[in-house]
């Protein structure tokens, strides 16, 4: 049986962006025993570790940057963590002799400011030391459990290959796919989503990956303006090749409260590929037959092949009912053309306790999890449906955690298109193909 911490999710996300590192359960005094010899067996020369003390009332414990070492004298940092706060005080102990005390030993050695009884299941600490941890004035506190942990690196050399290779593995696939039936040469996927979202963010995100350097070629605006005001269609080169990559990025007019952003009627003219390339958006009024930016007669390829609606992590609670309605709108007209659409949840990475070390396995982390129940309970999308991305936006350089995240929310998206293409009825695919 796999043995578990005591701390929740919330308590062990602050310990760990306190004390820094990835928790690693080294002991559980209810598991290996209430000793302090079997303490030793397991967590002697582990490097820095965190012990934490439960009582009835309190979460209390030690984090030592030397860890366990036979007599080894080092500063302490002792911690007692009050709901999403953590009180602190240092001081100069030898390990472990002095950390872990009998009740006879503490009080025969009145200098002892904090001690940790295991066979008693005691806890003393001292006056002064309670106070400065935000404790009751009791110099004995009978605790229930007490665990070990080791503070491990997450972004290790090991680790960080394997996110490397997987990078690799997903680069790949992008190069070497191709649309379903060859029916069309490149991918159309529609960015959609309320102004300043992150859509041309995720364009110039997209860009960076496969240029192997920060790009900022769409323009961003600001989180409650945008600056999309007009339809672009991207390609993406592949820096090894100069070739162009199987799919184009759409990037439209941000949805707007009002009578502001992308006019409703211009969607299906969109999704249809009526609409070229630098097309200035009006929100007042939709393009229509004889603008110079109208094709007459679009062929498949020119056809939007999936569509994504992008959404600031930290801003679906703050969705207008308006907003929420014109985004059911949109999808009704997307069901109409038979378009599978997905969600792209931006700047993931600035949700609160999210570090980047939670990107590796970000879909796991429950504040993330409910934020997805969050956009499929308002808006009704499939949680399968919903994708996370954390775009380039203030860095210089490629994170290669952050590239995995983007050609992840990529490889779902062909996948979609895929699944229009397979859709399409027979006698509409051939006449497409015999067009071409």
């Amino acid at each position: 049986m796999a043995v578990t911490t005591c701390l929740t999710w919330m308590q062990e996300k602050i310990l760990q962006n306190h004390f820094g590192g990835k928790f690693n359960l080294l002991y559980k005094a209810s598991v290996h025993k209430f000793s302090l010899e079997h303490l030793l067996q397991v967590c002697s020369n582990q490097g820095p570790t965190v012990t934490v003390i439960y009582s009835k009332d309190h979460v209390t414990g030690a984090f030592m940057q030397e860890g366990y070492q036979e007599g080894k004298t080092s500063f302490i940092t002792l911690f007692a963590l009050q709901e999403t706060k953590i009180l602190e005080c240092k001081m100069k102990l030898c390990v472990p002799s002095m950390l872990f005390v009998t009740w006879t030993g503490w009080h025969r050695q009145k200098k002892y400011e904090f001690g940790i009884d295991l066979t008693g299941r005691k806890l003393h600490i001292s006056a002064n030391t309670s106070k400065e941890l935000g404790l009751l004035q009791c110099e004995s506190i009978s605790f229930e459990e007490c665990e070990v942990f080791q503070c491990e690196d997450i972004l290790n050399k090991r680790k960080m290959e394997e996110v490397t290779e997987l990078r690799e593995s997903l680069w790949s696939s992008m190069r070497t796919y191709k649309p379903y039936g060859d029916l069309v040469h490149q991918i159309r996927i529609l960015l959609l989503g309320p102004i300043g979202a992150g859509k041309s963010s995720f364009v110039n995100s997209v860009k960076s990956v496969f240029q192997g350097r920060v790009v900022h070629q769409a323009l961003v605006g600001s989180d409650t303006t945008g600056i999309s005001q007009k339809y672009r269609t991207y390609s993406i080169k592949d820096e090894k090749d100069g070739n162009s990559l199987p799919f184009i990025l759409c990037d439209s007019l941000g949805l707007g409260e009002g009578e502001e952003g992308l006019c409703m009627d211009d969607v299906p003219q969109i999704l249809k590929g009526h609409v070229s390339d630098r097309y200035q958006f009006n929100p007042m009024k939709p393009i229509t037959p004889g603008h110079d930016n109208y094709v007459d007669s679009p062929l498949l390829k020119d056809r939007i092949h999936c569509a994504a609606f992008v959404f600031n992590v930290n801003c679906i609670e703050y969705l207008s009912d308006e907003m929420v309605a014109k985004i059911r709108r949109v999808r009704r007209k997307l069901i109409e053309c038979g378009l599978v659409h997905l969600v792209l949840l931006t700047h993931v990475d600035s949700m609160d306790l999210i570090t980047k070390d939670d990107l590796i396995d970000i879909y796991r982390c429950p504040p993330v999890k409910s934020q997805l129940e969050a956009v499929h309970k308002a808006l009704g999308f499939p949680l399968s449906d919903i994708l996370l991305v954390s775009n380039y936006t203030s860095e210089w350089e490629l994170d290669p955690l952050k590239d995995n995240l983007i050609l992840f929310a990529l490889r779902h998206m062909l996948w979609a298109a895929d699944d229009f293409l397979e859709d399409l009825p027979l006698e509409e695919t051939r006449e497409m193909l015999l067009a071409v």
